[in-house]
């Protein structure tokens, strides 16, 4: 393996495992503030009790997350200098913004949230949460702005000189058509993976408390209605996933056309092209053996128009070609060649979508049995509860890499490749001791993250104490409340 080859599996390494808390945290930040609320407008203690329990749960994933987040910057710098010198002048300023106003923003009023129980005024108080909530989403939208970019350059001017793509348009790098719809889309799906958390632990939880010989208090009915909140918001999300993420196909074809065509290994261009479910084909995966397709749907996807022309890979490399260049190429690439692992897209395209439908599929099934405040006494729907945040954060690491993979050869599409944004001076060895290092290191976080995690979620909701009277005028010391 050389450099590049390393610096691709570090990076792709650390950004995965750090994008399985990002999720989470931006969903639950929302969950917990809509539980808050709920308690502050009824006064009902369930919702008290379901605030502090996730609300444990949402800090141990905002922790680990901001961890494994600060990596990513370090890597730019370690293994893509040649990268950070080209977007450093795109980049410096969303990612900038994020951090002295969205970070910030989450730190300070989750300090607030976290030492303001018993302090603050309930109705404050709750304010707080949603405050970070909002922090999470504008952290969200600038680092998006950013990844759009590499996307669909816009914004910018090339300065020959230095060789650096320099900030023309703020504006356009915020808004760029790629982002306006890729942020709905990853938030609605943070959104349907919280509520897929909620669901399987709740559900856990609550298939844990039938099986009890004797428990001091019956918490079924408690674990039952998060089932059936995190069900709803699940349901709720998915089809907002379902849409936006129809539109982003749709820009998507339009920016990156090769993307589209690698998602269904369509060589040829075709007017009414298929989308076929399954495909065996020969190892390159040039030549198609079996496949069960759904006639004219990829053209629907691409276009909206199920009789429209989608172009093909050899026709889109040829385009590529005239346009670009013949591409130095790598192990991976031939020269000239511009096309992506068809496998790995074809595949992470499905998954992606798969693991999507079959999270919203199950958050309906589980709505519908446990209608009319029915309690079911069978013990395959909490365990199908507990496979719906497993699936949709595997759902989520399927989308980023096809996302990301789709796009290569270019690590800035139409700009550089990625091959040429490798850090010049760092050698095989130097490559492979950060990333043995790092993936250690993120090993050990991961058993610190899950058995935090699986400790306080055995542990159930805690009892019910009824909030301090904010009516005396006594000055009373922030306390940590967890």
């Amino acid at each position: 393996m050389d450099v590049t080859d390393i610096a691709r599996w570090q990076f792709g390494i650390t950004t995965v495992y750090h994008f399985l808390f990002v999720p989470v945290t931006i969903g639950l930040s929302a969950m917990v503030a809509g539980f808050q609320t709920a308690w502050v407008r009824s006064g009902r203690e369930e919702y008290l009790r379901l605030t502090k329990f996730f609300g444990k749960l949402f800090l141990i994933n905002f922790a680990i997350g901001v961890v494994t987040g600060i990596v990513q910057e370090f890597q730019f710098g370690m293994n893509w200098s040649d990268y950070s010198r080209f977007v450093g002048d795109i980049f410096g300023a969303p990612l900038a913004i994020e951090g002295l106003l969205a970070f910030f923003l989450e730190s300070t009023f989750l300090g607030l949230w976290i030492f303001g129980w018993g302090k603050l005024p309930p109705k404050l108080h709750a304010a707080t949460i949603w405050l970070v909530h909002i922090g999470t989403l504008f952290s969200a939208y600038f680092i998006l702005a950013a990844n759009s970019w590499m996307q669909h350059p816009v914004g910018y001017q090339y300065n020959p000189k230095t060789g650096r793509a320099e900030l023309h348009d703020f504006w356009a790098v915020m808004f760029n058509k790629v982002q306006l719809v890729t942020f709905p889309h990853v938030v609605l799906s943070a959104y349907m993976t919280a509520g897929a958390f909620v669901v399987g632990v709740a559900a856990y939880l609550h298939l844990k408390q039938r099986r009890a010989v004797a428990a001091p208090e019956d918490d079924a009915p408690l674990y039952l209605r998060a089932v059936r909140i995190g069900a709803a918001v699940t349901l709720v999300a998915g089809l907002g996933v379902a849409i936006s993420g129809d539109v982003q196909g749709k820009i998507m074809t339009e920016v990156q056309p090769m993307k589209m065509a690698a998602a269904e290994g369509l060589y040829e261009t075709e007017s009414g092209a298929s989308f076929s479910l399954l495909t065996i084909g020969t190892p390159d995966g040039t030549q198609e053996k079996f496949a069960i397709k759904v006639p004219k749907l990829l053209s629907f996807l691409a276009t909206g128009s199920p009789n429209s022309e989608v172009k093909g890979i050899n026709q889109l490399r040829e385009e590529y070609q005239a346009k670009y260049g013949q591409d130095p190429g790598n192990k991976y690439y031939s020269p000239g060649d511009y096309t992506p692992i068809i496998p790995v897209t074809y595949w992470s395209f499905r998954f992606m979508i798969g693991l999507g439908v079959f999270a919203a599929a199950g958050a309906a099934l589980i709505l519908l049995v446990t209608r009319n405040g029915g309690r079911p006494t069978g013990a395959w729907w909490p365990r199908l509860a507990i496979l719906l945040p497993i699936a949709m954060i595997l759902g989520n690491a399927w989308g980023w890499m096809f996302t990301e993979m789709g796009r290569q050869p270019w690590v800035v599409f139409g700009l550089m490749t990625t091959a040429q944004g490798v850090s010049p001076g760092v050698s095989v060895f130097d490559a492979w001791v950060s990333v043995i290092v790092l993936t250690s290191l993120y090993a050990v976080l991961a058993v610190v993250e899950f058995g935090l995690m699986w400790r306080y979620i055995k542990l159930g909701a805690p009892a019910y104490e009824a909030p301090p009277d904010h009516t005396s005028d006594e000055d009373r010391p922030l306390a940590f409340a967890y």
